[in-house]
């Protein structure tokens, strides 16, 4: 018998679990697309309108900055959020004890639901039904249900909605106990990752088992999909948290431009085997090249990447990368490696080191182990078959003109005030300019041990020590007269004692160090030009660094700032010993700056220990606001000598000066917008060049510029920077660099940079001379340009790049072409990572 009753505003006749179970397989759904999306969007739905919200701009001044991060704030407003209710909880964990209820009233209407029970525990219900349960919603035109069986039957604008999507459907049946469930024509739209897709049909198995018929997925706008992923059948399966789809294509503007006839995906968190995006390209010495990684997960803690590819002029190579996490060891493997290079050995300076070997191969090994308790390992393996590999073989915008491979491995320990450390460090030289002997010398092996402990409140003691054996496999040509060179072992240790007098606005600090360095060479020492086989040095070093720190309140262009005046005096007392008999294993002079006006040698490594007795003024003045952010710096220093400076080196000679370069340097940046640096260095001295004029002529030069550098960043339109760099080193360069991130609309850049040489190191052209010499150049040592589209789901960036790769000042040049579908993944990522190290501030 029928019967028609009004109905409470809660009723209990439907069981505690999902409404729909259906739902169940779009929530499999879901999973699987946000395991795919990178970065979650911020919940649709709870604003209507798609206002832009600026990510965070990297800091002025930051060497590399992240990439950013995926943006969706070009997308329209959602149209599927039209039933979105944002007041429902978000809290799923409800479900399990919360009662349904049933609201009447759909869409304005206000007459009430029309339930009929033609059979005992049958219910139809009509007139716009509304059930809730936690933070679960169902909405339809016709709701039959029979408490019985569990089976359900919604049809007519079926709508529901959870904490993480949102669904559609023409019609839902099934049951909830087992929970099955078939929808037709869904639609759906995964809340925290934008996924958003349509299927002819989803049928559940179970709450873990779910298939999909004519299924899209895509995280454009729903209605608009620049991309999408079509299949014609998909299978999803929580418990191994895989799924499954058949005859698939990737399909951009609805042209579909890659086939799949079968592959699988993860549905959350956990690893899956499979391709992965492709990389491709084009260099001058490669041709034009893909590759094809495949993804391995072999365990939860261990997993390999291989990577097949092609280089049009040169062959096919493999590519791998292992990597491993073990309670005490992590680590990577990467090799590269092509049997047979078709290409030319273009050996245009005759430093190539290929042997006519047509092998090429690339190793990189890295690991940091925790031996025991304080005690660690790390190494760091980088080797290549030639010197020429980084210049015919590097993918990315970078590496390719890398000119030098270091490896090192070292056992270390330590406490609270010393530590240890034994190994080795290895060099290969990959400039194909180069000759190999350029190579730094092999420390094979080398150990240190530093201590530096206070004695009390105001007193530490200390000694540096390091003790290396020098091997060279490639040596340089031994010309008449001049040291080779030669191997040899090194001993070096340097005890001291360190005071600290200090007080708010005032310090003294004391230091004397006594330097003991020994050497031990190899028996043909004498071949290279050396006159004893155990050559040592010994001397004190004793220094005294003190300063005063005044300040004021300042206002300037209406703000309040505090003001610092830090006169500072250092001065620094070294015995001359002589050490021309002494080898260079692994000393150079430094260059000159702000920061060696407080140092006690000008020579790196302790082949070389420079005599001083000399006296450092500076003066240094800071603006920090209120908040003690440093808004400017200024300072000028320079080093009185009370004694000629004669120790020397190959290059270096002794000088009779009696100061050094005034050093000036100022920092500003008053706002977040711009920043400022520049150093400037005049020297008062006259001094031969270490080159001949443009007539192979030696000459006096000083009394001029020694150094000029201005560094300019502006922020334009938001997350736009423009770069200016000048810089000037007598006798090493004179360039121009300039780069530009420029926003013409949200939805393009511009990307540009130009380094300019206008003066250089050349080779001398007067007849009869061979040599070097500092002059116009006036040549272009790098020049990039490209464009950045960006939209709501989908960003392309082209970019070409001309550059100096060698020593040779040979050129070459790179077409990079990156495709990001945003929520999948990038087709080619190298262009980024070459932009963030050559545009500073890119993002």
């Amino acid at each position: 018998m029928d019967k028609t009753e009004p109905v409470t505003s809660r009723i209990s006749i439907l069981p505690k679990r999902r409404l729909l179970a259906t739902a169940v397989a779009l929530i499999v759904s879901g999973a699987a697309c946000d395991a795919s999306a990178q970065t979650a969007a911020p919940t649709q739905g709870e604003t209507r309108a798609n206002t832009p919200v600026p990510a965070e701009t990297c800091a002025l001044g930051s060497f590399i900055c992240p990439p950013r991060p995926v943006s969706y704030v070009l997308c329209r407003p959602n149209a599927m959020l039209d039933f979105y209710e944002p007041g429902i909880t978000k809290d799923s964990t409800l479900r399990d004890t919360a009662v349904t209820d049933i609201h009447s009233g759909l869409d304005g209407d206000t007459g009430g639901i029309k339930v009929e029970s033609p059979e005992p525990n049958l219910y139809h219900m009509t007139g716009g039904v509304r059930l809730e349960r936690a933070d679960q919603v169902m909405r339809a035109d016709d709701v039959t249900y029979n408490s019985d069986s569990t089976a359900y039957d919604a049809r007519g604008n079926v709508r529901y909605q959870e904490a993480g999507m949102l669904v559609s459907a023409d019609r839902m049946t099934g049951t909830t106990t087992p929970n099955q469930g078939d929808a037709d024509h869904v639609r759906y739209q995964l809340l925290q990752s934008r996924g958003n897709g349509v299927a002819d049909h989803a049928k559940i198995m179970d709450p873990q088992h779910g298939r999909f018929n004519l299924a899209t997925y895509s995280t454009c706008d729903v209605g608009n999909h620049q991309w999408e992923f079509r299949a014609k059948t998909m299978n999803l399966n929580k418990e191994t948290g895989v799924g499954t789809a058949r005859s698939a294509t990737m399909r951009y503007k609805n042209v579909p431009f890659m086939y799949l006839p079968y592959f699988t995906f993860p549905l959350d968190d956990r690893r899956k085997s499979g391709f992965l995006y492709p990389t491709f390209g084009s260099s001058s010495h490669s041709g034009t090249f893909l590759n094809l990684p495949y993804y391995l997960n072999l365990a939860p803690n261990y997993d390999a990447t291989i990577t097949p590819g092609y280089y049009s002029d040169r062959g096919a190579m493999l590519g791998g990368e292992f990597r491993y996490l073990l309670p005490r060891s992590n680590g990577t493997f990467d090799f590269q490696y092509m049997p047979h290079d078709k290409g030319p050995d273009d050996d245009i300076s005759n430093t190539s080191d290929r042997d006519g070997s047509t092998q090429r191969w690339l190793l990189q090994i890295a690991n940091s182990t925790t031996i025991a308790k304080g005690w660690n390992f790390s190494a760091n393996i980088n080797r290549a078959s030639d010197n020429q590999y980084f210049r015919d073989f590097s993918n990315d915008l970078y590496s390719s003109a890398t000119g030098l491979l270091a490896s090192s491995a070292y056992v270390s320990t330590g406490g609270k005030y010393w530590s240890a450390a034994i190994g080795a460090d290895d060099y290969q030289n990959v400039d194909a300019g180069l000759p190999n002997y350029v190579e730094p010398y092999r420390r094979w092996p080398r150990a240190t041990f530093n201590l530096d402990a206070p004695l009390n409140s105001w007193l530490d003691a200390g000694v540096d020590t390091e003790a290396v054996a020098f091997r060279k496999s490639d040596p340089a040509p031994i010309s008449p007269g001049f040291p080779g060179q030669v191997d040899g072992n090194r001993l070096d240790i340097a005890p001291f004692l360190a005071a600290d007098f200090s007080g708010a606005s005032w310090f003294v600090r004391p230091r004397v160090e006594y330097r003991y360095t020994a050497y031990r060479l190899d028996s043909d020492y004498q071949h290279f030009n050396y006159a004893e086989q155990s050559p040592s040095r010994s001397l004190p070093i004793g220094s005294v660094d003190a300063g005063l720190i005044f300040d004021k309140q300042t206002s300037l262009f209406g703000n309040t700032y505090t003001q610092t005046l830090e006169p500072r005096l250092y001065y620094l007392y070294v015995p001359y010993r002589n050490q021309t008999n002494l080898p260079t294993f692994d000393t150079n002079e430094m260059s000159f700056d702000f920061w060696q006006l407080f140092t006690t040698n000008r020579f790196s490594g302790a082949d070389r220990q420079m005599d001083a007795n000399n006296l450092t003024a500076a003066l240094t003045t800071r603006l920090l606001d209120d908040s003690g952010v440093e808004r400017l710096s200024a300072s000028i220093g320079q080093i009185k000598y009370f004694s000629d400076q004669k120790v020397q080196m190959p290059n270096v000679l002794p000088t009779d000066f009696s100061r050094s370069d005034y050093i000036a340097q100022l920092g500003i940046q008053f706002n977040d917008k711009w920043r400022l640096n520049s150093s400037y260095q005049w020297n008062p001295n006259k001094k031969p060049s270490p080159y001949l004029n443009e007539d192979g002529q030696a000459f006096q030069q000083g009394r001029d510029t020694d150094l000029a550098t201005i560094q300019l960043q502006r922020r334009i339109k938001g997350d736009g920077i423009l770069n200016f760099s000048y810089r000037y080193r007598r006798n090493v360069m004179e360039q121009f660099d300039t780069s530009v991130v420029f926003p013409v609309s949200d939805r393009w850049r511009a990307l540009a940079r130009w380094v300019y040489a206008r003066r250089d190191i050349l080779p001398i052209t007067a007849p009869g001379i061979v040599g070097n010499t500092f002059t116009f150049s006036h040549r272009t040592l790098e020049a990039a340009a490209g464009v950045e589209y960006d939209s709501c789901c989908v960003a392309i960036r082209i970019l070409g790049r001309h550059y100096v790769h060698d020593y040779t000042r040979s050129t070459a040049n790179a077409i990079m072409f990156e495709v990001e579908f945003k929520g999948i993944g990038s087709l080619n990522p190298q262009s980024g990572q070459y932009l963030r190290r050559a545009i500073l501030g890119y993002q």
